[in-house]
């Protein structure tokens, strides 16, 4: 960064966008950025300069320069109006989020943005920077840290009745509550959320995030139909604005019909809706599908480890096909095992196509849970299937008799004490 500096104008502009490199521009807008005129003019070719230095710093992915920005700007922001430093503020923080592996520097950038907005009294941006900053943390699973700083935010913003901040915090407060698997207060949130948003214009995607946000907790509760119905609802407002999310909304659509049976549905519905968004998320419930169709565990396995990226490490997509998964894996055993009164653990295995201790520990698993009546003979690697034991007739008709009995009982002393009195 040179000391002179160049003067405000449109000139030092096409200059910054005639340099022969990206280097020798970011250099150029410095420049301008440091002339001390405050005029109207100068003030208005200045913001144009940092919106185009902070684009340039992000493609050549200089984070830490981003974050030397701000501080470098701190006295111009007392020139501007405060809208338009919040504006500033919110996009330079916006670009260090565009440069990848940025996470731990965006919370440090967004911490010194709160203190330094406390100090200077800047509510409005300060709790728009808080809020960003949770939500940070929670991807960074620093849940404890998002938490408080969330709860005292909530009350604040909803003291100023800003409800369209509102809308945003309660929806982060209710995907932080369902991270930590609380989902009563996950629901509360998002009820809260709702509400706000009733009274006011939502733009479409924080409309989407909220109907996605609701498809996530009633999958949760395994109300698949409805859970669908949002999903749909948050595809079509992200699909709509092109944003990257509607991806993942088809994803948890097809999900949804996978868990309901319907995995039939599923090529055609990537077939009339997804044609450009074919790729492996898609292919990846695509696979679990035509394993569920065929009941097969070998197929549920291979698309498991095909696409473990895609399946295994979302943890809405895991929680959910691991239940499916249990349930199939349990459906094949009672199938295999039911013409036998003892079978080798190894033949069961071999039928199913799965490893041997695997089917051996959710073998004792079903005993345990008394899904069939059985006991592993581990010394020989055998399971002995007992028939089930039927339930002698006489003993709930003679239970019946007594509780009749009873009540005639009762009945006659009623009768007795009416006469006696």
């Amino acid at each position: 960064m040179s000391t002179s500096y160049l003067p405000a104008t449109a000139e030092s502009l096409d200059l910054a966008s005639e340099a022969k490199n990206p280097s020798e521009a970011i250099t150029i807008l410095y420049r301008v950025i440091e002339n001390p005129a405050s005029s109207s003019e100068a003030l208005r070719i200045k913001e144009q300069s940092i919106a185009k230095l902070s684009d340039l710093l992000r493609e050549e992915g200089r984070g830490e320069d981003l974050r030397g920005l701000l501080t470098t700007l701190r006295p111009f922001f007392s020139l501007i109006p405060k809208a338009k430093t919040a504006k500033i503020v919110r996009s330079v923080i916006d670009a260090v989020a565009k440069i990848p592996n940025t996470t731990d520097l965006q919370i440090s950038l967004c911490k010194e943005m709160v203190e330094w907005t406390r100090s200077e009294k800047r509510t409005f941006l300060r709790q728009r920077v808080e809020a960003r900053l949770a939500a940070l943390l929670m991807d960074s699973k620093e849940y404890s840290e998002a938490l408080t700083l969330l709860s005292g935010l909530v009350k604040e913003v909803r003291r100023l009745d800003d409800k369209l901040l509102l809308v945003d915090i309660d929806l982060l407060e209710s995907k932080l509550h369902f991270s930590l698997r609380n989902l009563p207060k996950a629901k509360a949130a998002l009820t809260a959320a709702r509400t706000a948003a009733n009274a006011i214009y939502v733009p479409p995607a924080q409309q989407g995030t909220i109907d996605l946000q609701s498809g996530i907790l009633h999958a949760e509760e395994k109300d698949y139909k409805t859970a669908y119905s949002y999903f749909f609802e948050a595809f079509e407002a992200f699909n709509a604005l092109e944003d990257a999310r509607a991806v993942y909304s088809l994803k948890y659509m097809l999900l949804c019909k996978i868990m309901v049976n319907q995995a039939d549905d599923v090529a055609g519905i990537i077939s009339s809706k997804a044609l450009k968004y074919l790729g492996p998320e898609l292919d990846a419930m695509k696979a679990v599908a035509d394993a569920y169709a065929k009941r097969s565990l070998k197929l549920f396995e291979t698309a498991l480890q095909d696409f473990k990226a895609q399946l295994d490490e979302d943890p809405i997509v895991h929680r959910h096909l691991s239940s499916l998964y249990d349930t199939l894996l349990e459906q094949n055993l009672c199938r295999l095992i039911e013409p036998f009164s003892r079978v080798e653990i190894a033949h069961i295995a071999a039928l199913i196509e799965l490893p041997v201790d695997h089917v051996e520990k959710k073998l004792s698993q079903m005993i345990l849970d008394k899904k069939f009546a059985g006991t592993l003979d581990q010394g020989v690697g055998c399971l002995i299937i007992f028939d089930d034991p039927k339930t002698d007739a006489i003993y709930p008709a003679t239970l019946e008799t007594i509780e009749n009995m009873g009540k005639v009982v009762d009945s006659l002393f009623t009768r007795s004490a009416k006469i006696m009195a």
